[in-house]
């Protein structure tokens, strides 16, 4: 496809813009360890939960999950809004407390708080491998499947600059850079969405083309659906959210930069509003594109296809920097985690445990480029892949690591009697016995799978708990679910009054979620 001058100036100016936004950051971050790595705990409510969906939504999103919506319908939509229900709740009743009023820097650390040093480092091992290959590598595989595809620039190329250009502000600025340059991907990247969003329901004939289309919307489908079976909130879905949203570096780590807990519940309720939101956006367009696009070979090109079809000059610019947003804002938020994990959980606990601040941040900008590179090496793999949604392969990859990694925390949260032998195993367990089920059991539903290998999990650690010696109750303080776990800070008390009680705008976008379940059942 040929651009037109316009839209390669508005694509250049956010792409220069960006780069130097982030380097200006980079200049404003001071040299401690904890301004780098967690932005001084100085992030206010709004930056919190515009940075997690900025984050969140990536070349998955508006290439992936809109593929996914157009081959299989609205149900495509529960993936996002289930993470609502369950990851984002979790992370804020169960996790928040725990995460903020003990200071941790990572999550691993309350792992090692609750278990000892091995449990830290499995996860560690286990979430970088996630992230490496599915948070880094499948968003620059899918970002420059869509370059290629809109302007004909090899995907090679693509990955190879959407990697460089995000990864130097990141390493060079920390997580300050994320953030900033997150904020303003997020505005991008919904503007872009809505305007492709405006122009695909006008081609299909207007809103109410929409109307239409919503009498075939439904959320739960068969238990045998190879996709989408509504067994999957018993232990598919429920481990994979809670993992994502609440128990994963990359998300939580908004979080744990808060300025209180108060900010950082609000911060995840306004970032359940917006994950409310961006979703539509993406899915509505693919439910009513097969109106004038029927026959789509490959799903995952709908996006593209849609931006080179009906887009005028001028917003195929904006549009495009939308999906660079997605795709910039995500990687610089994996690598950013990376390095924070492979710094405070690796290198200051088993290299240099005396390091200062500087030698700290010295080892993580290295870290980061090394990151860098193994991500573009996992996107060179799955070139070669395109036989479904790629959304769907990333869920698959999701339900390898996840069972393990939501038991660890989910049991050492609800049961004092876990045990570091008992988590360790479930922990062990997980990839082994999901390679072992996928190979028994190719045909059942990988939701499914994940549940089965969940649930194993969880009975295995609580067997091995029980026949393993208790921990002494003084080292569960903090850090098991109790009724002071509920309290509000005695600091924080005059904040949670009136309409800034975060419960109650909690109540009001959870009342809306569960009224499309309830109505397209």
């Amino acid at each position: 496809m040929k651009l037109d001058w316009i839209d390669v100036i508005i694509f250049a100016v956010y792409i220069v813009g960006i780069v130097v936004l982030g380097l200006y950051a980079s200049k404003k971050s001071s040299s401690s360890k904890r301004d780098y790595f967690l932005a001084g705990d100085k992030l206010p409510w709004w930056m919190i939960g515009g940075s997690i969906i900025a984050a969140n939504i990536s070349s998955h999103h508006l290439v992936g999950a809109m593929g996914a919506a157009y081959s299989r319908g609205f149900v495509a939509i529960t993936l996002e809004w289930g993470a609502i229900l369950i990851g984002f709740n979790a992370l804020l009743w169960i996790f928040l407390p725990f995460y903020i009023r003990n200071g941790f820097y990572t999550i691993p650390e309350y792992l090692e708080k609750r278990y000892g040093n091995a449990t830290r480092v499995l996860y560690a091992i286990l979430i970088l491998f996630t992230y490496v290959f599915v948070e880094i590598g499948a968003v620059l595989y899918l970002g420059g499947l869509s370059l290629h595809a809109l302007f004909g620039i090899p995907i090679l190329y693509s990955i190879f600059g959407m990697a460089i250009l995000t990864g130097l502000y990141t390493v060079l600025g920390g997580l300050k850079a994320v953030i900033w340059t997150e904020m303003v991907q997020l505005v991008i990247l919904v503007l872009g969405g809505v305007v492709l969003t405006f122009a695909t329901i006008n081609a299909a004939g207007g809103f109410q083309s929409v109307v239409e289309s919503s009498k075939d919307w439904k959320m739960f489908y068969p238990a045998s659906d190879t996709d989408f079976p509504w067994t999957m909130y018993l232990g598919g879905l429920l481990c994979i959210s809670v993992f994502y949203c609440a128990t994963n570096q990359f998300i939580v780590q908004r979080v744990l930069a808060a300025k209180n807990e108060w900010h950082g519940r609000m911060g995840v309720i306004f970032g359940d509003y917006l994950k409310f939101l961006v979703p539509l956006i993406i899915t509505i367009p693919a439910l009513v594109a097969p109106k004038f696009l029927p026959h789509l070979d490959q799903p995952d090109l709908l996006f593209a296809t849609l931006v080179e079809t009906l887009l005028p000059k001028g917003l195929i610019g904006l549009v495009m920097a939308g999906l660079i947003s997605a795709i910039m804002s995500h990687i610089s938020g994996a690598i950013n985690s990376c390095t924070t994990i492979l710094t405070v959980d690796i290198y200051s606990q088993y290299i240099n445990k005396n390091a200062s601040d500087e030698q700290a941040i010295r080892f993580g900008k290295r870290a980061g480029v090394v990151i860098i590179v193994l991500g573009i090496m996992s996107a060179v793999v799955l070139i070669s892949y395109s036989d479904k949604p790629v959304f769907l392969y990333l869920m698959n990859l999701y339900g390898l690591f996840t069972p393990g990694i939501a038991t660890m925390f989910l049991m050492g949260v609800f049961w004092k009697r876990t045990t570091a032998h008992g988590a360790l195993t479930a922990g062990l367990l997980t990839i082994p016995l999901s390679l072992l089920l996928e190979y028994v059991l190719p045909d059942m539903p990988f939701f499914n799978r994940t549940g089965i290998v969940f649930w194993t999990c969880m009975i295995a650690c609580v067997l091995v708990s029980l026949c393993t010696p208790a921990v002494p109750e003084a080292r569960l303080k903090n850090l098991i679910l109790t009724r002071d776990s509920f309290q509000m800070p005695e600091g924080d008390r005059a904040s949670y009054r009136g309409f800034r009680n975060p419960t109650l705008w909690w109540i009001i976008i959870t009342v809306m979620i569960l009224y499309f379940y309830v109505r397209y059942f």
